[in-house]
């Protein structure tokens, strides 16, 4: 295996019983050709469109201050307006998180950037992973093209740098060495990749939004439905490799990848409502702030908890899990 920067750092040289055995990655590699929504389901992708002014881009429940008084005495056209752009802000956090993160993070796993992953049907599993992220991207991109088309859509807010990704380069950039920075993106990719189908799910089972819209999120759901095993797999493979270091700063910041890859964006929030010239967006977003429950979009953390079960270190993990729950269906979102 090729020098690294963390072979530099001095990993631990442990034997094979600690390896994840092949098998799991062997029948998730095997199933792509069948599974992987590129290869069976780009055509009807490429085919669905818009059906109309109705029903909603975005599901109204999901946005957390669509019962708000103040929201409420806004026109039907600023509240369908305000609507249609949180459709387009979910895509465009879905994205940065796929270009900006999930990419970079299996460029360094397929290029050896981190250890433990020799094994050809490793290998092989994240290069399909990495195809399918790119898709994903063309497909949420393609989504949001179809949406400024059908609502003609002349501008719209700067949503291109969500609070995920904000939280991730800010931790970044108080980093020095690099090794830190790759085991950060490691961590979000992790978590992302593990806790993404939740949501995905929602929207690929809400009747009330446009059939487009739940098209994408059911094909993305499948495949992530993939991704999780696999990034769990190697990241079992992974972590052993690590030394105590490296070890102790995966731990430590789990917690704040969990609450970034959770967040609501109110940054972005703030920007729809001011674009669209809502009065009182001010109160709107400090009302519904003070609500319980409201601070995080998703609460479903169980695969990362049961992942950090599986690494034996979830007492070591300052996070509450007990506080992880199903997503519900009213719950507040994006």
């Amino acid at each position: 295996m090729k020098s690294t920067q963390f072979e530099a750092s001095g990993f631990q040289d442990l034997d094979s019983a600690h390896h994840v055995g092949p098998s799991t990655l062997q029948r998730l590699v095997a199933a792509w050709p069948r599974r992987a929504t590129i290869r069976t389901d780009m055509a009807s992708f490429m085919a669905s469109g818009d059906s109309g002014s109705d029903p909603a881009d975005y599901p109204v429940h999901l946005i957390p201050f669509a019962e708000h008084p103040r929201f409420l005495e806004a026109s039907t056209e600023s509240r369908q307006l305000v609507n249609t752009l949180a459709w387009q802000a979910y895509n465009a956090r879905v994205i940065a998180a796929e270009e900006h993160v999930a990419n970079p993070t299996f460029e360094m796993l397929a290029h050896g950037v981190f250890p433990g992953i020799d094994r050809h049907e490793a290998k092989e599993a994240v290069q399909q992973s990495h195809i399918d992220e790119v898709w994903h991207t063309y497909m949420h991109m393609t989504a949001m093209q179809r949406t400024k088309e059908a609502r003609k859509l002349s501008v719209e807010p700067d949503y291109s740098h969500p609070i995920t990704n904000r939280r991730l380069f800010e931790l970044t950039a108080g980093r020095s060495e690099k090794w830190e920075r790759d085991i950060l993106f490691l961590v979000w990719t992790v978590v992302g990749e593990l806790h993404i189908n939740n949501f995905l799910e929602l929207l690929a089972h809400d009747k009330t939004i446009q059939p487009m819209h739940s098209l994408v999120a059911r094909l993305h759901a499948r495949d992530e439905a993939a991704h999780g095993p696999i990034v769990a797999e190697i990241l079992k493979d992974v972590f052993v490799h690590l030394n105590k270091e490296q070890r102790e700063l995966f731990i430590d910041t789990l917690p704040a990848a969990i609450k970034a890859l959770g967040a609501q964006d109110y940054g972005i929030w703030s920007d729809i409502l001011e674009f669209v010239g809502v009065a009182g967006a001010t109160e709107i977003l400090a009302d519904t702030r003070t609500l319980p429950g409201t601070e995080m979009m998703l609460t479903d953390f169980s695969t990362v908890h049961r992942l950090i079960q599986d690494l034996e270190i979830e007492d070591r993990v300052e996070y509450d899990f007990s506080s992880t729950s199903p997503q519900r269906s009213g719950q507040a979102a994006k």
